[in-house]
């Protein structure tokens, strides 16, 4: 996959609140027609937060130790979730491509087992100051990708778009946070750059001020910006850490919410973060 992996770009997306998938599709179709490979993965949260509560199962937020918040998923939970994000977001972005002319094709990391995972059985969380253990949680650390089967469907010209469910060793699914399933499936294919679209412009040294957006980092930079990194963001700077410690040649925090916002990324617009 030599060839490929000089064009090939892993995109991760927000689920649908802040970033506009018309912009982002619109934008994927051009970078196919200059013969850019293209992996989609997207999360989902507000979506399942929404149905969560419409359903009266709000979703359960905890904090580890080390300060990543989290979605608590017990079955239910996951079950919610897998509607919302494999369900509803996945065929939306799917269709939006279509209505473009992009062959994509849906899919989870349960289905060929595309993501395996080992399943976090009991979590430790801070609660009122205090640590506890969760048990009966369905969430995964990801164990690794099925990136012959993302190379077949890369070279028969599909754009895969992925949602962040992953398979056990026993075959249930699993909850894995989308920004580092990104990062893995970017490094198992040697991706040349991992995008990751988000509502902000990228990493800001205080934020919301954008005026202190931070152009560009060096991976030996990253465990500092974790210092200033707030909520899901936290998320990304971890992501991309793992995805240039898997070879990736960059990763970029970008505005998912302007025109050509993929292309915008690549061109240095956000936070690029490098092997120096």
């Amino acid at each position: 996959m030599e060839s490929i992996n000089k064009t090939l770009v892993v995109v991760k997306i927000g689920g649908t609140e802040g970033v506009d998938f018309r912009l982002i599709c619109n934008d994927v179709r051009d970078l196919i027609q200059k013969e850019f490979h293209i992996v989609l993965v997207h999360g989902g949260s507000a979506e399942a937060n929404l149905l969560g509560e419409s359903l009266g199962y709000p979703p359960r937020f905890v904090t580890s130790p080390s300060g990543f918040t989290s979605r608590y998923t017990d079955r239910k939970t996951l079950e919610i979730f897998s509607m919302a994000v494999n369900g509803k977001v996945n065929t939306m972005l799917v269709e939006q491509l279509q209505v473009f002319g992009v062959n994509a094709l849906g899919l989870c990391g349960l289905d060929g087992r595309l993501i395996s995972a080992k399943r976090k059985e009991a979590i430790r969380i801070i609660e009122n100051g205090r640590q506890k253990m969760l048990r009966d949680d369905f969430t995964g650390r990801i164990e690794a990708v099925n990136k012959d089967l993302l190379e077949i469907l890369i070279n028969y010209k599909y754009v895969p778009v992925i949602a962040p469910l992953a398979a056990s060793k026993e075959g249930v699914p699993l909850n894995v946070d989308a920004d580092r399933a990104a990062a893995m499936i970017a490094s198992a294919l040697h991706a040349d750059t991992l995008v990751m679209l988000t509502a902000v412009p990228g990493l800001m040294r205080s934020f919301p001020d954008e005026s202190t957006l931070i152009k560009h980092l060096s991976m030996e930079e990253l465990d500092d910006a974790l210092e200033f990194a707030r909520d899901r963001m936290k998320k990304k700077v971890l992501g991309a850490k793992e995805a240039l410690q898997g070879g990736v040649r960059q990763v970029v925090i970008a505005d998912g919410r302007i025109a050509n916002p993929v292309s915008s990324a690549m061109a240095g617009n956000g936070t690029t973060i490098s092997q120096l």
